[in-house]
This record gives structure tokens, C-alpha cells and sequence, in this order.
């Protein structure tokens, strides 16, 4: 176990520093930093001025901003991981044979994170690529992982999400969703009718490892139209599940 004195106190802050920027809070004055971060304004004054000062964010006299700079440290943890290797080709050439955008993403907390992606057409507002992050609740790629949680850890996780309703047709309901992930968990997949944004439908099956362990989620991305879900099922669902089982001869 760790003990306290091999613990580096401001690493820590300057790192939650860092997490209280996102595409909702992409400018910061000090105090809104402290607010977010959950620390004093001093403290968070200085984790401010160093991550300027290192090229990490950028000062206007009021507000802190990222910079490019900050995308190393994402970057250089995308890159050291096996599965956006793995996975990169793989989902290529599937995205090439079914003519639609597939990706594939982890679990980080009540989050997706994007780890590879192949782009056909785009149909979300905003733009996809590694590193992306979406909540999980609502995304077919996270309702598979959390599925693939004790049902007792996944109802830890909604509740510590941010359950909004994104549309008209998202699920935001604890109960409703536990239901949801434990059909994802009987049927091997999960379905999203526009409950992430208007126009957006997807379909996502696990990627699961030799030993049985799930390590991510691969999707198909599509634009809604007349077509019923189950038809979408039905077209795409056999192709997502022959890349699951080819992957899963390689992934340990």
C-alpha cells in the first residue's frame, strides 16, 4: 500500500487542476478553477501560473485557457496502450466494408473515452476522434461497459454521473437504466435510438478478451432514418460480432 509520504501532494493538484477544464469549461478564471478543482484559490493560482508557465495553458490577465501542448500527456498514454493498436486496423477495414463509422472506447469512471476511431461520414454535431470523451450513460459503447461491471459497481457509477437528458428520448432514470444494462448484458448488445443527440443512432457489442474479461466497446456510428432498430440490428450487428470474435483471438 502507498503511504502518504510517497505521494506527491502537488502533482495530485496540479493534475485536478487540469481535469476541471472540458469543452463545457474550456476558459477558467482562478476562481472558477478553485470551484471546479476543489481547492483553494492560492493553490490553485499557482498550479495555474506553472501549467503557463510549462506551455500547458495559455493567460489572458483573467482567464486560463489549455493549450495543444496538454494533448502529449493524452497522446503519449493512447500510445503506450496495446488496444488503439490492436484495434486500429481491425476497425479500418471494417469501416471500409460496411460503409458506416466504427470506434472503439474504455470506461474511465462515468465516461467513454474514444481510443480508436475510423471515420466514413460524420453524424454528431461534434467531431469524434481519440481522446474524445462522451458520458457513459447514454452511449451505446458505455451502456456495454457498464454492463460488463457488478451490477452493484454500475449503479455506483449513474449515480455519480450527471444524468441530463441530452435529447427528448434519453434514458436519465437509475432504475430504468439498470434495466437497460441488464438487457445489454442478456443480448450481448446495446442500441441508442437519439438519446446522445437528435439524428444519431448506434449499435455496440464488447470487446472481450481470451479470458472472458471485457476491455472495451466497439460501435457503429449511423444517422437515423425510417428504418426500425431492428432492422439496423439485423444488417450491422453480424459484422460487429465476427470483429469481436476475430479480436478476441488476439486480445489477452
Amino acid at each position: 500500500m502507498v503511504g502518504e509520504r510517497d505521494i506527491m501532494g502537488g502533482l495530485m493538484k496540479g493534475l485536478t487542476v487540469i481535469e476541471a477544464f472540458s469543452a463545457d469549461r474550456p476558459r477558467l478564471s482562478i476562481a472558477e478553477a478553485a470551484a471546479a478543482a476543489g481547492l483553494d484559490r492560492a493553490t490553485t493560482r499557482r498550479c495555474l501560473l506553472t501549467l503557463s508557465e510549462m506551455g500547458y495553458a495559455a493567460y489572458d490577465g483573467k482567464f486560463f485557457t489549455l493549450t495543444p501542448r496538454v494533448l502529449r500527456l493524452g497522446t503519449g498514454c493512447l500510445a503506450a496502450m496495446p488496444l488503439p493498436r490492436i484495434v486500429q486496423p481491425v476497425i479500418d477495414r471494417l469501416s471500409l466494408e460496411i460503409g458506416e463509422s466504427t470506434s472503439v472506447s474504455i470506461l474511465d469512471e462515468t465516461e467513454i473515452v474514444y481510443v480508436a476511431r475510423a471515420a466514413q461520414r460524420r453524424v454528431m454535431s461534434i467531431a469524434l476522434m481519440p481522446g474524445s470523451r462522451l458520458p457513459a450513460y447514454c452511449t451505446s459503447m458505455g451502456r456495454i461497459l457498464l454492463a460488463a461491471l457488478d451490477p452493484a459497481e454500475a449503479r455506483a457509477v449513474l449515480e455519480r454521473s450527471a444524468l441530463a437528458a441530452r435529447t427528448d428520448r434519453t434514458v436519465t432514470d437509475i432504475d430504468a437504466l439498470m434495466s437497460i444494462l441488464e438487457e445489454t448484458r442478456a443480448q450481448g448488445f446495446a442500441l441508442i435510438d437519439q438519446e446522445v443527440e437528435i439524428g444519431l443512432r448506434s449499435l455496440a457489442v464488447p470487446l472481450v478478451t481470451v479470458r472472458g474479461q471485457t476491455v472495451g466497446a466497439l460501435n457503429v456510428g449511423l444517422a437515423a432514418g425510417p428504418e426500425p432498430m431492428s432492422a439496423l440490428v439485423e444488417r450491422y450487428l453480424p459484422a460487429l460480432q465476427r470483429v469481436k470474435a476475430e479480436l478476441q483471438q488476439i486480445l489477452v
